[in-house]
C-alpha cells in the first residue's frame, strides 16, 4: 500500500457545494451570477420582441423569449389564427418582466396593436391578403379583428351573393383585403367579396360572350326586391324586372317566384360593358290578348277584378294580362265630380259592359252605369212638372242649392225659390250639405240633364193673404231683428219681414230704436210683386200730432164763425167814407181767403205722403207732413 502524503486543504474550498455535486466549486457566486445573466436576452418592459411557442392548450399558449422564465398568453389572443402550433414564432409585448409571483407577463394582442397601423397600411398598399377574426355583427355588417384593430366588414362585402343571415359568420376566421382606410379617424374597411370578384369577373366575360337575345337559360332566384328578381345564371346575375314577370299586374314579385327557385328565363337584352343582363319570364308564355275570346264584342257583359285604382278611373282585369279601364264618368249617371274610390276599391269583383274594344292596340274601355237604365230617358213621366219629391243637398252656390233626387237626376233650387217670406243671403242659412229637402219640379231641361226645382212652392203664396192683413196705414207689432246701414229689418207676425229707414226708427222721446226692441209699426207701403213691406214707427205719433193740430185749427175756425158780427170790426180809425156794411163784407172775404189758402196746401201735402218713392224710403215722408208752425201761420192770416 503506497504511502499517503499529507496534503493541506485549499483555504477557500467550498466543501458544502462539493458535497452537493456543484461542479463550479471554487468559482465565486458573483462570477456565477454574472455568467448566468450573460446567457439571457436583455429585455425591457414595454418592448415588442419575437418569441417561440413551446406549448399550448385550449386556454393558454406558453412562449419562450430567451428570458429566465417563459410567458403565458391567453389562447383568445390568437383566435384570429386557428392554425397556430408549437414552434411558431409570434411577436409579444413585455408588460412586466417579473410580477409578484416572479412570472413574466406577455401580451400578443398588444404587440399586434403596436404595429397594427403600419401593417394595415402596408396591406392596403400591397393589396395583400390578410386574415381576420369576425368578432360580432353590427348595423350594416360585421366587426373584424385585423392585427388587433377593429375593422368594418360591410354586409355587401361579405360575399358576391346577398347574405340573409350574418350570424353564421360570427366567430370565424376569414381572409380579407383592406379596401379603405380613414387616416384621420383610423377607420379600416375590409372586404371578403373582393377576393372572389376577380375570379368571377373572368367567368362573367366568358358567359356574356356566349349570350344571345332570345336565348332561354336556367337560373336560380338569387334575390327578390320590390322592383324585380335577380337570377344567378351560373357566375353572372341577370334581372327580371317586375313588369316582365307576368302579363298581369304584379304588386309583389314574391307572388310569382321564391328564393332559390330554379326557373327558365329568356334573355331580353344585355350590355357587354356594364355587364347587365335583362331577363324575362312572361315572354315564355303567349300574350293573353292573343288568346282572348274572338266572339267578345262591344256591348257584352264581362266580370273582372279591380287591380289598380286612380282618381280618373279603375283598371279591371277580366283575364290574366287583359285589362279594361272604367272611367269615373262611366261609373254613375250622376254628373257630380267624384273620385273612382267612391265606387270601388282594389280587389273588388265587378261586372261591366264593354264600351270599346281594340284588339290591335290591346285596349278596352268598360262601364258599369250602363247596367242601369238612364234615368233621363223617361224623366217627364217620372218627375212631371209640379210633382213633389225628396232630394239630397249636394252643393251650395251664391245663387242656389244643387240637389240630387236620385243617382243621375240633379236639380237646382234658386235662392229666390227657398222661402216666401225670409230674405236669404246664402243657402247655408237655410239648410246644410247632405241634408234632405222637399222640392217641387218647376222646369225640365232634358238636353242639359238638369231640373229647376223650388221649395217654397210646396206651400201657397202667403202674400195673397198678407195683402189683406198688412194694408197701408195699418199698425202691427214688430221686433227689430237686424240693423243695417240703410235701416232695420223688422220681424212681423206670420213670419213676414218688413223694412224701416233710420228716420222711421225715431221714437217719441227722440231716441233711436235698437236691435231687439219690440215696437208698433205703421205700414206705409206694401208691394206684393216685390214682396216688400215698408214700415215706420215714428209715423204713428207724428200722425197723432198732425191730427191734433188739425183739430185745433178746425176748432179755431168754428169759434171765429160763431162770434157776433158787431165784434168783428174794430175800425175806429177807418176812413169816414167806409160804411159798416163794407167792413162786415171785408172780414168775411178775409176769412174765406185764409181758409181757401190752407186747403190746397193740406191736400198737396197729403198727396205727397200717400205716394212715397219705392226705392228710397226717405222720400216717403213729405215735408208737408212734418210739424210746422201752423198757429203762427193762422195768426198771420187773421191779421
Amino acid at each position: 500500500m503506497a504511502d499517503l502524503k499529507n496534503v493541506a486543504p485549499l483555504p477557500d474550498f467550498d466543501w458544502e457545494a462539493f458535497e452537493q455535486g456543484d461542479s463550479n466549486a471554487g468559482v465565486s457566486r458573483e462570477a456565477q451570477t454574472e455568467a448566468y445573466e450573460g446567457s439571457l436576452n436583455k429585455v425591457s418592459d414595454h418592448d415588442v420582441v419575437d418569441g417561440t411557442v413551446i406549448s399550448m392548450n385550449k386556454r393558454e399558449v406558453v412562449v419562450n423569449i430567451g428570458f429566465k422564465s417563459d410567458g403565458i398568453i391567453p389562447m383568445s389572443e390568437f383566435r384570429y389564427n386557428p392554425d397556430l402550433k408549437v414552434g411558431d414564432t409570434v411577436e409579444v409585448y413585455i408588460e412586466n418582466q417579473e410580477d409578484k409571483k416572479g412570472q413574466l407577463i406577455l401580451s400578443h394582442k398588444k404587440a399586434r396593436a403596436s404595429r397594427s397601423w403600419d401593417r394595415v397600411n402596408e396591406a392596403l398598399n400591397n393589396e395583400e391578403i390578410i386574415k381576420g377574426y369576425v368578432k360580432c355583427r353590427t348595423k350594416g355588417g360585421m366587426i373584424v379583428d385585423v392585427f388587433g384593430i377593429e375593422a368594418f366588414l360591410p354586409g355587401s362585402q361579405i360575399d358576391v351573393k346577398p347574405i340573409r343571415d350574418y350570424d353564421i359568420f360570427v366567430g370565424k376566421t376569414m381572409e380579407f383585403k383592406v379596401v379603405k382606410i380613414n387616416q384621420d379617424y383610423r377607420n379600416v374597411v375590409v372586404s371578403h367579396k373582393a377576393l372572389i370578384e376577380a375570379e368571377l369577373e373572368a367567368q362573367k366575360k366568358e358567359i356574356i360572350g356566349k349570350l344571345e337575345k332570345g336565348q332561354v337559360l336556367e337560373g336560380i332566384v338569387k334575390n327578390i326586391t320590390n322592383y324585380g328578381v335577380f337570377i344567378d345564371l351560373g357566375g353572372v346575375d341577370g334581372l327580371i324586372h317586375i313588369t316582365d314577370l307576368s302579363w298581369g299586374r304584379v304588386s309583389d314579385p314574391k307572388e310569382i317566384v321564391e328564393l332559390d327557385q330554379k326557373i327558365n328565363v329568356v334573355i331580353l337584352d344585355f350590355d357587354d360593358e356594364k355587364k347587365r343582363i335583362a331577363l324575362g319570364l312572361k315572354q315564355l308564355t303567349p300574350h293573353p290578348w292573343d288568346a282572348l275570346d274572338k266572339e267578345l264584342k262591344v256591348g257584352d257583359h264581362v266580370k273582372g277584378k279591380v287591380v289598380v285604382m286612380a282618381d280618373y278611373g279603375a283598371f279591371i282585369e277580366i283575364a290574366p294580362g287583359v285589362e279594361g279601364l272604367i272611367h269615373v264618368s262611366e261609373m254613375s249617371w250622376s254628373q257630380h265630380l267624384r273620385s273612382a274610390q267612391d265606387f270601388m276599391k282594389v280587389g273588388d269583383e265587378v261586372e261591366a259592359v264593354i264600351l270599346t274594344l281594340d284588339r290591335e292596340e290591346r285596349k278596352m274601355s268598360l262601364g258599369i252605369k250602363q247596367l242601369k237604365d238612364d234615368p233621363w230617358e223617361n224623366i217627364e213621366e217620372k218627375y212631371p212638372l209640379g210633382s213633389k219629391h225628396t232630394a239630397k243637398v249636394r252643393n251650395f252656390t251664391n245663387f242656389g242649392i244643387f240637389v240630387e233626387i236620385e243617382e243621375g237626376v240633379d236639380g237646382l233650387i234658386h235662392i229666390s225659390d227657398l222661402s216666401w217670406t225670409k230674405k236669404i243671403k246664402h243657402p247655408s242659412e237655410f239648410t246644410q250639405i247632405g241634408a234632405e229637402i222637399e222640392v217641387c219640379v218647376l222646369e225640365i231641361d232634358k238636353a242639359n240633364r238638369r231640373l229647376s226645382l223650388g221649395h217654397k212652392q210646396l206651400e201657397e203664396n202667403p202674400w195673397d193673404v198678407f195683402e189683406t192683413v198688412f194694408t197701408q196705414d195699418s199698425v202691427h207689432e214688430g221686433t227689430i231683428v237686424e240693423m243695417l246701414d240703410k235701416g232695420a229689418v223688422i220681424q212681423l207676425e206670420y213670419g213676414v219681414e218688413g223694412f224701416a229707414t233710420p228716420k222711421h226708427l225715431v221714437k217719441e222721446d227722440g231716441t233711436q230704436a235698437q236691435k231687439g226692441e219690440k215696437l208698433q209699426f205703421k205700414v206705409i207701403e206694401f208691394n206684393k210683386d216685390s214682396k216688400r213691406i215698408i214700415l215706420s214707427h215714428s209715423r204713428i205719433f207724428e200722425d197723432v200730432q198732425r191730427a191734433e193740430a188739425r183739430e185745433a185749427r178746425e176748432a179755431k175756425k168754428t169759434t171765429r164763425k160763431a162770434a157776433p158780427k158787431e165784434e168783428a170790426p174794430a175800425v175806429q180809425n177807418q176812413a169816414a167814407s167806409t160804411t159798416l156794411g163794407d167792413l162786415d163784407a171785408l172780414a168775411e172775404l178775409k176769412a174765406k181767403m185764409s181758409e181757401s189758402a190752407e186747403k190746397p196746401k193740406a191736400k198737396k201735402a197729403t198727396k205727397k205722403a200717400e205716394e212715397p218713392k219705392a226705392e228710397e224710403p226717405k222720400a216717403e215722408e213729405p215735408k208737408a207732413e212734418e210739424p210746422v208752425a201752423e198757429p203762427e201761420a193762422e195768426a198771420k192770416a187773421e191779421e
